[in-house]
């Protein structure tokens, strides 16, 4: 049988040809349509004009931090109430629809954070911006660029150092300068043009407490960028800083804080049973003490709420059944007359809320703390800082240990608590001053006491000494400028690494003794979310303590 021939297969090296010349790069260009298809987007049911934020902490651990402070490890288990975002919320709605993401509370990582932010696809993105948090906090507003909003920032860092703070990182569109809650406002109403929606509220705030104003508008209606008081932004590559907003005159013409917004059942302190939340009563120090970061943000002059604006908002707290606040300002007891017209306003109501604030030592009388505690008051933070009155001088702290000894007893008597706050390594300090604060420590009726170390903040006295004086650790990072975990600071004789040590030895030598442990075993057992709060805090501090702590 013939079998017919297999076809020969004809194979061809493509290989073989000859190499074509190298031709000017061209590559496909799909940015329009990427940008198009970012900025028109459907907005879903849940998409909002302005979102507000208190990102995920640096470690996943709790933080301090807020409007006129900086960032802080907190190993005290306090989860502070953002009452700043639900003032800013207030000046917003109703004309804009406004989400609040407090993810320190929340106790929410990135990825849940990130989703959220797709979730509500915000057109403007507000953040918290502190020294200590710089880098962490940049990331949130990295993520909000990314899904196409306008990203904003406020607080303590970004005020003494716009230019700067906006340079490295380019996601950040504006800064708010200052005081954020009218220039939030007004800023947003130029760019969305609605300037004439203004509700009665919003235009005397705007009208009276700047004298002033004008709309920011060119000739043709469009927007003038140069005029908006208050803010850092950035024109075609420049970055451009213009000119201050005065502050608000009278914080009575506030609207009361949406609370509602916050999660402040998550809002809890040591010592205090159930939430709590902060109430402002004032904003504003008179005090000229160096290290103040306080001062930066709203400086030396007190503007006060009445006892009457106090009370309205404490009854709609109670109303979302909150029996707990802070009474939240720079000095509470700035001004004796407003105190006592507090007290007498939650006495003369009935209300039963107990309440905490802080106090200078110097800034009381035994008649006023009988008062305050007959009014609620149980507990209050105190500025004690230093044993010695080398240090207290320098630092311009003005208040002196016998003073401090004085007023604590009084505080006692009264029935009310004292936690006192202490800073290790302030200017003049030595070993033996930090021995005399230690000593003293131990001397005053205390039933809390912490110790920091000091940290030179920017835009602060004690910054602008320590550069002067060439004291910042070589290196140093915004992040490292924490009172908490750490320090920049080197002085001659007593470097970082001392303070550190003083630090821990301080509180050791403080907490170790019989008045301050029983204290600590009565919160443990007083009742079971007590507990576990205080096996908590027990653990941070000896994990600080042995030097095993991630932060």
């Amino acid at each position: 049988m013939n079998e017919k021939p297999q076809m020969e297969l004809k194979y061809k090296n493509l290989g073989a040809h000859r190499v074509a010349p190298l031709k000017m790069a061209k590559f496909p260009n799909a940015d329009e349509i990427v940008r198009n298809g970012l900025l028109n987007q459907p907005r879903g049911k849940d998409a909002v004009d302005v979102l507000l934020v208190n990102p995920p902490t640096p470690d996943g651990g709790l933080w301090i931090r807020t409007q006129h402070r900086v960032g802080r490890r907190t190993r005290e288990n306090m989860v502070w109430p953002q009452v700043s975002l639900a003032q800013m919320a207030a000046l917003l709605v109703p004309t804009y629809k406004v989400q609040i993401i407090d993810a320190n509370a929340e106790r929410m990582g990135w990825k849940e954070f990130a989703d959220l932010i797709s979730k509500y696809q915000p057109k403007y993105y507000l953040s918290q911006l502190t020294a200590p948090t710089l880098e962490n906090d940049m990331y949130g507003v990295f993520l909000a660029k990314a899904r196409g909003a306008t990203t904003m920032v406020f607080g303590t860092h970004i005020t003494p150092i716009p230019v700067e703070t906006m340079r490295p990182y380019p996601a950040l569109d504006i800064g708010l300068v200052g005081e954020p809650d009218l220039t939030l406002r007004d800023l947003i109403d130029h760019l969305e043009g609605k300037i004439d929606e203004r509700p009665p509220l919003i235009q005397k705030l705007i009208n009276e407490h700047d004298p002033d104003y004008r709309p920011a508008l060119n000739e043709d209606g469009t927007v003038n960028m140069h005029e908006i008081k208050g803010i850092v932004w950035r024109e075609a590559g420049q970055i451009i800083l213009n000119k201050n907003r005065p502050f608000i005159k009278d914080l009575d013409d506030l609207p009361v804080p949406l609370h509602e917004m916050l999660p402040y059942k998550k809002y809890v302190m040591p010592l205090m049973k159930g939430p709590f939340t902060f109430i402002v009563t004032s904003r504003g120090c008179t005090a000229g003490c160096i290290y103040c970061i306080k001062h930066v943000s709203y400086q030396y002059t007190v503007r006060l709420r009445s006892p009457e604006k106090v009370l309205e908002e404490l009854w709609v707290l109670k109303k979302l059944g909150i029996s707990n606040v802070n009474m939240y300002a720079d000095l509470f007891t700035a001004n004796r007359d407003q105190v006592i017209g507090i007290c007498k306003a939650m006495i003369d109501a009935n209300i039963k809320m107990k309440w905490t604030c802080n106090s200078r030592v110097d800034y009381v009388d035994e008649e006023m703390l009988n008062l305050m505690a007959k009014a609620g008051c149980f507990l209050m933070t105190w500025g004690i800082e230093s044993g010695s009155e080398q240090v207290l001088r320098h630092a311009r702290k003005g208040a002196y240990p016998e003073t401090a000894l004085r007023s604590l007893t009084w505080a006692r008597k009264a029935g009310i608590k004292n936690w006192g706050y202490f800073i290790i390594g302030l200017p003049t300090e030595t070993e033996e001053t930090i021995r005399q604060t230690i000593e003293f420590a131990k001397k005053l009726p205390l039933d809390i006491a912490l110790f920091h170390v000091a940290a030179p903040y920017p835009g602060t006295p004690f910054f602008f000494e320590v550069v002067r004086e060439n004291w910042f650790r070589s290196g140093t990072r915004w992040e490292q400028v924490d009172m908490d975990k750490g320090t920049v600071l080197d002085y001659p004789g007593l470097p970082a690494e001392k303070l550190l040590y003083w630090q821990k030895r301080a509180f050791r030598e403080w907490a170790l003794r019989p008045g301050p442990i029983m204290t600590y075993l009565k919160m443990l057992f007083s009742d079971f979310s007590t507990m576990k709060s205080a096996v908590s805090v027990g653990m941070q501090h000896f994990q600080w303590q042995t030097g095993k702590s991630e932060s």
